[in-house]
């Protein structure tokens, strides 16, 4: 289907996006088609208009441990950061709230196992059957979080690299990657850790019809450099990840990467795993990465725009430039959710010459 035709009626406001995670509030247009239909379009490459990863609805249901252990639980039910103790997660690792930082972490020092063969031997594996899904598709079936018109994305933290972080802690972690006596062990954990989130995601797609992709958290850097070399990367890591992304597609769902970090160089290794977008953090050069792989992967791109005394028509002006450049045929990139620039004027104009662009009228 092609872009519906741009009607200037479109500009009416009909709503807001809440204010969240540090992110401002942002206008709902009164857009010709739902938004879910809108972000699937978008991940077939063929956009109606240029979309904000902020156009996307996540949840982060408390059935998932792992979710409440980071005191990161958001569905249709409301939960409470746990402040006085800890909270373990699918693996029974406890992890601690910390106000000041307002997310949780394991308290280092103390590694469930200090080797790759040790955590093989230790480790007790969860049973993602035994949990509740009755009860949460019943509480978020339909919802706010599971809305027919939404775009709906399961959150899920811990992947390979951070599930291995929390249970050896990080330098135990990064060295098992690396020591040849390790390696063996680690594919051996990857392997069945691959089997057992196959199985939690199949649970979530089953228990939610409504639901359209995830965006999985397994962060790779600092903020200087990538933690591991990219042949590293694509040795021990990238093969479960595809594996992953495989029997996510096979299930019609979309793929994102949440990988905090200076991962420039791990581009070519995400795109090896099948994922089909990646929102990096504002370190990484956005529109480099898109220029020499957007047509691979989509990026979330940061427009480094300052609005500082520019007036609304600049703003305009530069809201067109970056529809030009970043929304081409087979090639387009996401508008990043650094939201600094975005001024009335400017995401009106974002919104509307993007219509109209998608729609041919330009």
């Amino acid at each position: 289907m092609s872009a519906p035709k741009f009607d200037p009626k479109e500009l009416e406001i009909v709503g807001t996006v809440p204010a969240q995670f540090g992110m401002p509030e942002m206008p709902i247009y009164n857009y010709p088609c739902t938004m879910k239909e809108a972000v699937k379009a978008a991940y077939r490459k063929e956009p109606y208009w240029m979309i904000f990863g902020m156009n996307m609805k996540m949840m982060t249901p408390a059935v998932n441990p792992d979710n409440l252990a980071r005191a990161f639980a958001f569905e249709a039910e409301k939960y409470e950061p746990v402040v006085d103790g800890t909270v373990p997660d699918m693996f029974g690792i406890e992890w601690e709230f910390v106000p000041s930082v307002g997310g949780s972490m394991v308290r280092p020092g103390k590694p469930f196992a200090e080797d790759a063969w040790e955590l093989l031997e230790k480790v007790q594996w969860p049973n993602p059957d035994e949990w509740d899904w009755e009860h949460s598709a019943a509480v978020n079936n339909p919802s706010s979080y599971m809305d027919p018109n939404n775009y709906n994305l399961i959150g899920f933290l811990n992947g390979w690299f951070e599930r291995l972080i929390s249970m050896m802690d990080f330098e135990n972690a990064l060295m098992a990657l690396y020591d040849e006596d390790q390696k063996e062990a680690i594919h051996q954990f990857f392997d069945k850790l691959t089997d057992l989130y196959i199985n939690i995601f199949g649970h979530y797609i089953d228990a939610y019809p409504e639901l359209d992709g995830f965006s999985i958290h397994d962060d790779w850097g600092s903020q200087k450099e990538t933690f591991f070399s990219p042949a590293l990367a694509e040795e021990m890591i990238v093969p479960y990840m595809r594996r992953l992304t495989d029997y996510l597609h096979s299930r019609g769902k979309t793929c994102e990467l949440h990988s905090c970090g200076q991962n420039f160089k791990q581009i070519p290794n995400y795109i090896k795993a099948g994922w089909d977008s990646w929102f990096p953090q504002v370190i990484v050069d956005t529109q480099k990465a898109f220029e020499e792989y957007g047509d691979q992967i989509i990026i979330g791109v940061d427009p480094q725009i300052d609005p500082t005394g520019k007036t609304d028509d600049e703003m305009r002006a530069l809201a067109r430039e970056f529809v030009d450049k970043y929304m081409q045929p087979g090639k387009m990139a996401f508008f990043h959710y650094t939201l600094d620039c975005c001024t009335p004027a400017f995401t009106e104009e974002l919104y509307s010459y993007s219509r109209k662009k998608c729609s041919g009228e330009l």
